[in-house]
């Protein structure tokens, strides 16, 4: 989408020119909730406004680019390192989905409870347990190969002395009298615009419909204590960080023989040492010396799945771009790769001896240690190389 093409900021988050920060938060917030790709799977329309809702979120929640766009308009922000490798024209789904996690994905319930609810009863039967929300930090490595993981995890397991139904040995368990064994309880209101009726989960049985008798020791009528428990989980390859495994039955256990929640494995990313994700591209900083940048070279360079050998151009720029296809991270949903683009940097000895410094001295007297005219063909091959 071209800038010209693009909706304003603040008419996409409905909100005023001169709304506050908590104002634009709690906007994007209620947007993003709506068109997560997780409420939404499939549906590309949903995913659009998420990324557009996230895009517009990330410039107005940040003083700087929101005075540059305020006086600029989109044009203004080209360049300004909000996307994928300079202005917002390569803002993918998955900077989206890091944005959201970054200010959203704390845990303790909140957005999440929104995106994956605990579980409820059935009709007559014992209330379901909650999702449990787990955090598996993965290397890029991991992410781009995909990784089967075990994870040793904390939740509320079923008792095994009364087998979850909350009872003692020899007890009964009798119909509860506020609900009449429905687990649920109705209460009408009326106003001037006619009646209500509100279901709730009965109080006093908390949904099972039966009332324990003698509560069994162990669990104290719960059905449920504190355990752990080891579960395998498989990562695709190509996942982002803010993308979700769900394994099934494995949250908390519902009280008294309720079902058992989801476990919601969640994603996110170690930083690493040498690279930096930009969607499913990796950047490589690359330092190179002064001859090796005026006559060429070719030198040996890490990448996710090994080394290669890269072939660096005689006269390159500091801060040029040189792309190894296929290099960079597996696509989630497609074949393929990303690639690793190699950023070149020109490096400036700091400890030169004499001789050096009189062969530099000579060097920059003849024609080819000058640089070049500040006109306007320099400056446009500059940022000719910046671009590529």
């Amino acid at each position: 989408m071209s800038r010209l093409d693009k909706r304003d900021y603040y008419d996409i988050l409905g909100v005023q020119k001169d709304a506050d920060a908590d104002q634009i938060k709690k906007a994007y917030r209620r947007l993003a909730v709506q068109f997560h790709p997780d409420k939404n799977p499939g549906d590309k329309s949903a995913e659009e406004k998420f990324k557009e809702a996230t895009e517009a979120y990330e410039v107005l929640k940040d003083d700087d680019k929101r005075r540059t766009y305020d006086q600029f308009g989109h044009a203004g922000l080209s360049g300004a390192g909000a996307g994928a490798y300079g202005g917002f024209d390569g803002f993918d789904l998955s900077d989206a989905l890091r944005a959201f996690m970054r200010d959203f994905g704390g845990g303790g319930g909140g957005v999440f409870d929104e995106l994956f609810g605990g579980h409820g009863r059935g009709r007559g039967g014992p209330m379901g347990g909650p999702d449990l929300k787990v955090r598996l930090k993965l290397t890029l490595e991991e992410i781009t190969s995909g990784v089967e993981k075990k994870l040793r995890i904390k939740h509320l397991i079923q008792c095994a002395e009364c087998h979850g139904s909350g009872q003692a040995k020899g007890s009964k368990k009798t119909p509860c009298l506020q609900c009449g064994g429905a687990g649920e309880v109705r209460q009408v209101t009326r106003s001037i615009f006619g009646q209500f009726v509100n279901i709730a989960t009965c109080p006093r049985c908390h949904g099972a419909g039966e009332i324990v008798e003698k509560p069994c020791p162990g669990c104290r009528g719960e059905g449920r204590i504190e355990g752990t428990s080891t579960i395998s989980v498989k990562i695709p390859a190509g996942v982002s960080a803010g993308n979700y495994i769900t394994v099934a039955g494995a949250g908390h256990a519902g009280p008294r023989g309720g079902p058992a929640g989801d476990a919601i494995v969640i994603i996110e990313e170690a930083p690493h040492e040498m690279f930096e994700r930009h969607g499913d591209d990796v950047l490589y900083a690359l330092p190179i010396s002064f001859t090796q940048a005026a006559l060429g070279d070719s030198v040996i360079v890490p990448t996710l799945n090994g080394s290669v050998k890269l072939t660096i151009p005689a006269g390159t720029q500091s801060g040029k771009l040189l792309r190894l296809r296929g290099k960079g991270i597996t696509h989630l949903r497609g074949f393929g790769s990303g690639d690793q683009l190699v950023q070149i940097i020109v490096w400036t000895p700091t400890d030169l001896s004499s001789d050096e410094k009189a062969l530099l001295k000579k060097l920059s007297e003849s024609r080819g240690g000058q640089p070049p005219k500040a006109d306007r063909s320099f400056f446009e091959k500059l940022r000719a190389t910046f671009k590529n």
